[in-house]
């Protein structure tokens, strides 16, 4: 397997408060590793340093052979990130916010209108891209999120509790759509939620 992500003793410390001590992850291609921990594990701590949101206080991140540190814009062209709260901006439409999101990724402009149209066929949003994004329901505005992360493609999907406040129907659409997406990539997924980390990972890491 192709060694996709690799985490060598990351720490990040918050004044005296050691929010993360000595973690070691890796992830391969094809994967999906959930992230599993109580509320306060510092499982977003952990991944807003993976996507390059956060210095770690020591340790190192490579993604697909690129240290985060020493290249930053290099590591990032290869992931995508759906923090805790999706980052939306509800004065735009469905297929404006998309737009922009694959302009940021630096898409092709040839390839931006295909690109979108894929997000949204992959995420259940094909009927919804001339919607105004403030009246989407939570599940609508949660694929929007996994949508706006996937649309350049990543070889590294980055999830922060991507079921949090979705109904059962939703949550499954959400579990097959994880495991789509690491047909061709690798998702980490953070829930601290037993039950949901074995429905949709093939390995879990735990953070105490």
């Amino acid at each position: 397997m192709e060694n996709l992500v690799r985490v060598t003793d990351l720490s990040r410390r918050f004044g005296r408060h050691a929010a993360l001590e000595g973690v070691n992850l890796t992830l391969d291609r094809g994967e999906v590793l959930g992230l599993l921990g109580p509320n306060g594990a510092g499982k977003t701590t952990c991944l807003r340093i993976l996507s390059g949101n956060l210095a770690p206080s020591s340790g190192r991140v490579e993604i697909a052979g690129v240290d985060l540190a020493r290249d930053p814009v290099g590591a990032k062209r290869h992931l995508g990130y759906l923090p805790e709260r999706p980052p939306l901006h509800p004065e735009l439409r469905v297929d404006e916010y998309l737009t922009f999101c694959a302009r940021l990724h630096r898409v092709a402009p040839a390839r931006v209108r295909a690109a979108v149209n894929e997000a949204k066929e992959r995420c259940g949003l094909h009927d919804a891209g001339r919607r105004p994004i403030a009246r989407l329901s939570k599940g609508y505005r949660q694929r929007l999120g996994i949508a706006q992360s996937i649309v350049h493609r990543p070889q590294l999907l980055i999830l922060d509790e991507p079921t949090e406040g979705l109904d059962p129907v939703q949550i499954r659409e959400v579990r097959h759509l994880v495991r789509d997406l690491a047909a061709d990539s690798g998702v980490i997924f953070s829930s601290h939620i037993l039950p949901e980390v074995q429905a949709v990972c093939d390995r879990v890491a735990i953070l105490h």
